[in-house]
Parts: structure tokens; sequence; C-alpha cells
């Protein structure tokens, strides 16, 4: 390792530089997003001097007035973006000089599909940042001074990418140490052959005025300031453009593509403040990255106070990105005071309730984009039945099931769809839970309900498991696991079907030598209401944890309270009516009946080599007789 003061070389990671070369080529047809990258980290350094002056008003210096500098020389061809915003130190430059190198690229590598577009699409959810200059430079010299720091304190960043007459230069750049008389960052891009058309005023000028127009500093080329440099969200509805609401989304969501829908509101009363909320076309990377917590860019009179301020919605919510701009907040609000604050909760309640009525208006009014809302974000919203009591029958409405109304794997079918579409008699909503879509729907629990057309809702998320958990009921109507407790479908007028009246002493003797050759691995064997195709299946008793439930938590690292299942059994299977409780094989016989319903529940075996082997005895002695 060199000293700070001499140069050092430091290499990117191979998956690094793979996705940088990617990203040049996928990107190119949209090449002029470099300086809406590079104008957005000019504002956000802006922004950021502007909250640590609030403590330290020496950081300005003699320089109060924030802006950025857009030049251009033709003679060097270089595109220079700069700012006197707080800049950076030498290892802020090494840890963040751009949201590519960060963690998550080898998971964003295993999503490639192979299609150009499609993969475009992909970089742009992933995040484009300072990186994007490499879209149009082959060359990139960045110099920045953090602010309070002396002028030879400064950092220069430098990285040449590979190209074919220069393919050494890929996969490095150097750090050193360097001279520069300002605060901020200066960003110098060297542009490859055939960028000329960029070396132009009036095209800069376009770009930025497409882009950047609601970036709230002035951005200036010569002695013109070219945006309209006062904060979008503060303008009237009417004067905002959709294009407008796209851009300044970009920027706050750090996104490439435009919004699936949003909602701006002034709110006044005991609390004043503005509220802008976006809901994204897609799921960011690390939306299950607990440690990674995004939420909502918080000011305060126009005054930048923090990014990700995850105070202002639940984690249910956290993929909604936006601006919230309070009128009363003091300018020293720090995220404990946040955590504190009587007005944070009602801004936070009034935030809350605005993102769920923009859910409520595409749910009822705009199906199609609310589908694909519910693809992207559907299984966090479903945490919020259990983290949102207040607001639980509001969510309740929003969720989407599949079912076996149509076998579909694709969750389309609400809780009031499923009540209004509820046979005479019935009083609950039945649902099944597995670990897969296919499970669900093959479930043999679900055989008397298909036979006698009673919909049960198939819940394939792990999320799930909690959701019912914390939903007892949905308008009156009880929510009930197919898989738990006894079945009782005899006031329900639907289908010619009716229910399996098995006389049960009649096989009084079997079941109770069943349940005595399985031992612990039963609380109880009994005849079945539910199964009329399935020789058996698992049954959980109704206030004991359903297998399903006992797997995830057991994946999880929990410890999980132990509860035998019931074994039910198919009288009129023709398995189940060759056995006999004399039966010398019976022992055989309970345990792969057994096992045979673990695993139609998606179960695993703790014997499996034990069960092959019982299964072919048995095969072989029935082939034999």
């Amino acid at each position: 390792m060199t000293t700070a003061t001499q140069k050092e070389t430091l290499g990117f990671q191979a998956e690094v530089k793979q996705l940088l070369n990617l990203m040049i080529h996928s990107l190119y047809s949209n090449k002029e997003i470099f300086l809406r990258e590079l104008i957005s980290n000019a504002a956000d350094a802006a922004d950021k001097l502007r909250f640590e002056a609030l403590s330290n008003n020496a950081l300005y210096g003699t320089d109060t007035d924030l802006r950025v500098r857009v030049s251009f020389d033709k003679a060097a061809r270089t595109i220079t973006v700069s700012d006197n915003g707080v800049g950076m130190s030498r290892d802020e430059v090494i840890q963040n000089i751009g949201t590519i190198a960060r963690s998550g690229t080898r998971e964003f590598f295993q999503s490639l599909t192979g299609d150009q577009a499609k993969d475009a699409r992909l970089i742009g959810q992933f995040g484009v940042g300072f990186y994007s200059s490499f879209i149009v430079a082959d060359k990139v010299t960045l110099l920045t001074r953090r602010a309070g720091l002396a002028a030879g304190e400064a950092v220069r960043w430098e990285c040449t990418m590979e190209t074919e007459e220069s393919p050494s230069g890929a996969g490095a750049y150097s750090v050193e140490q360097a001279q520069k008389e300002s605060r901020g960052t200066e960003v110098t891009l060297h542009l490859r052959e055939g960028e000329d058309e960029l070396l132009d005023e009036f095209r800069l000028k376009h770009i930025i005025r497409k882009y950047s127009d609601h970036i709230a500093i002035p951005i200036v080329m010569g002695e013109e300031t070219v945006n309209q440099a006062n904060a979008l969200w503060v303008r009237p509805k009417s004067e905002i453009t959709e294009e407008q609401y796209g851009e300044l989304y970009k920027h706050v969501g750090h996104d490439f593509e435009a919004p699936l829908a949003w909602t701006h509101n002034r709110v006044e009363g005991r609390q004043e403040y503005i509220q802008l909320l976006y809901i994204p076309s897609h799921a960011p990377f690390d939306l299950w990255d607990r440690q990674h917590r995004h939420g909502l860019k918080l000011y305060v009179r126009r005054v930048f106070i923090m990014d990700d301020a995850e105070q202002l919605l639940p984690a249910y919510l956290r993929f909604v990105r936006g601006v919230v701009d309070a009128a009363d907040l003091p300018l020293n609000v720090s995220r404990e005071i946040l955590q504190q604050s009587r007005d944070i909760e009602a801004i936070r309640a009034g935030c809350t309730k605005r993102a769920l009525g923009l859910l409520d208006d595409l749910a009822q009014n705009q199906k199609e984009k609310y589908a694909k809302f519910w693809g992207e974000f559907g299984r966090v919203l479903k945490e919020g039945v259990g983290e949102d009591p207040a607001n639980r029958e509001r969510i309740a409405k929003l969720l989407r099931f599949s079912s076996t109304h149509d076998d579909q794997e694709a969750q389309t079918v609400s809780l009031a769809d499923y009540v209004a579409r509820m046979k005479e008699g019935q009083e609950k909503i039945y649902y099944v839970t597995a670990e897969t879509f296919l499970a669900a729907k093959n479930s043999p629990h679900l055989e008397i309900f298909r036979k006698r057309g009673i919909e049960v809702l198939l819940l394939h998320d792990r999320v799930d498991e909690w959701l019912v958990g914390n939903l007892p009921d949905f308008e009156g109507k009880p929510l009930a696991s197919v898989a738990r407790g006894d079945l009782d479908l005899s006031k329900i007028k639907a289908g010619e079907e009716k229910e399996p009246d098995w006389e049960v002493g009649a096989h009084r003797e079997l079941l109770k030598k069943l349940k005595g050759e399985l031992g612990d691995r039963v609380k109880d064997v009994r005849l079945s209401r539910r199964l009329t195709d399935s020789p058996s299946c698992l049954v959980a008793d109704e206030h004991d944890m359903g297998g399903n439930l006992a797997r995830i938590l057991k994946a999880a690292g929990q410890k999980v309270p132990l509860a035998a299942p019931i074994l039910e059994i198919n009288p009129g299977h023709p398995i189940v009516l060759r056995l006999k409780p004399e039966d010398a094989r019976l022992a055989d016989w309970a345990h792969v009946l057994f096992d045979q319903a673990l695993l139609a529940e998606g179960g695993q075996l703790e014997d499996p080599a034990g069960f092959v082997r019982r299964s072919n005895e048995l095969l072989l002695g029935l082939t034999s007789n």
C-alpha cells in the first residue's frame, strides 16, 4: 500500500469490469443520459454541503452560491461538469465514486437474459450513476476536494477504459493526492472517437433542459443559467409536465426508467408539508436487503436534510421513492429526532395514507398498471398486514392471490373477488399454503374442494404464512386453512359431490394399528373428509403450527416447537381398501402413506432411502400377488 501522497493504482473486480463493458454497449442508444447522471451527482453534493453547513457554516467559506457548471473544449475534445458542493476525501473517492462498483453486482449478472434490450433495462434498474460517463468517454478524470480540507488535500481519480488501441487500460484506475483551490468536484470526460456532436453549446443545453430542468440549483453554461433552478415540487401541479415529473423521479429514485405512477400534494393544517411520492416500474435489486433501507428525500423549507429518511414511511412501503418538504421541522433535525418526533409521526401517517390511496386508484382504475405493480412489489406489500394494524383492512383490499378459480400462477384474485364468488352457505375464505405454486395447486387437501367447486386461495409466497397469521378475517369472513383442523363443508350448497361420510367404526381397529406403527410421528390417524383421489394427507391440529410454516422457520434457523401432524387416510382409495389390521407389512404401509403425504405437501423425508426400500418391497409384494 502506498502513502496518501503517492499515486495508487487499484483494480476493478472482474464482474464490475464486465458490467462496465456491458453498460457501455447496451445503453449507447440513450447515451445523453451521462450528463443527467453527472449533474444529478453534482446536485446531491450541493445538497449534502447545505446539510453539513447547518452545524458548521464555515464549510461555505466565501463561496455561498451553490451551482453546477457545464463546459466543453473542442480542441481538447473534453466535456467538464463541476460543482462547488461537499466534495470527497480520498477514502470517499475509493468507496463511493459510483454505484455500480457496490454490492449486488453478482446478483445482477444472474438476472441477465442475453437479450440486449431487456438487459439494457436491467442495467438501468441496477443504477448507472457516475460510470455512465464511459458511454461517451474512453478516459475520465475526476478532481475533488472535500469541504473543510486544504487545497493540497484534493484527490485526482482517473480511469481509461479498454479500447482496441489500448487494451491494457481496462480493469484499473488510479488515485493520487492533488492540488485544488476550491472545494467540490470536477469531472472531465475525454470523448471517444465519433462523439464530437456533443461538443456543441446548443446540444448540451438541450440535454440539460430535457433531463435536468428540475434540479433546484443553477446549472450554468458560460454566464447563463440553463435550468429553471427551483424545486419542482413547490410548483403548482398544473405547471409541471409528465416529462418533468419523470425526470425528477429518475433523480430521486436513481432509476433509469420512468415511474409507474405518482401523487403530488400540499398538506395544510397542524403540519404543513409537500409530498411527491412515486411508485417505481421495477423492483430494485436490494429490495429484500434489510441493511439497505431506502426512504424519501427529506427537505425543510427547500433545504435538503437527508437522503433515505426511512422514518417517513413504514417498511412495507420501502419501494416508494420521492420527496417530502416540511415547513415546520427544525433545520438541525437528525435521524434520532425523527424517530421521536410527533410531527414526523403525523407526516408518516399522511404519506402512508397517500401511498395506499395511490395504490387504491391503480387497483380500481388502472388494472394493468396495478398488475404490473403487484408483480414487482406484491410480496413487500403483504408485509403490511402484520406491520400496520391501523391500515390492515385497507391493505387487505389491495392483496392479490392465485386461486383454484383459474389455477394460474399470476396473482390476480382479490379477497373481494373471492367473497363475491362464495357458495351459498359458505362462511369461510379457504386457503392452502405451500413452498411453490405447483405444490399448492396439486395439494391433496384441495380434492374435495375441487370436486364441489369451492374456491381455494393458493398461497405460495413465503410471506403468506406471516400474512394469514395476521389476517384473521376479511369483511367478517374468517380465513381458514384447508390443511388445519377438522373439516366440515356440510352447510355449503355446491356441486353434486358430497363430503365423504365414512363409517369410523368399521375402520377403528385399522386406525388404531396405523397410529401404533407410526408412534411419535403422528398425533393421531383418522379418516379424511378432504380426500377423494389420494390415499393420505397430513393435517395440522387446529392450534398447532402447519407443516409449511414449520419448514420456513427451520430454514431460517428458528427453533420450531415439536407438534406431530395428524395423518388422514382415504378409506375409498384402492391402497387403503387392501389394508387389514392383521397385515404383516402394515408397518411399512403406515410409513409409506405418511411419507407420501409429507412429500405431497412439499416436506423432506428424514429417511429417503428407507422410503425407497419400503416402496420397492411393497411394489414387489403387490406384483407377486
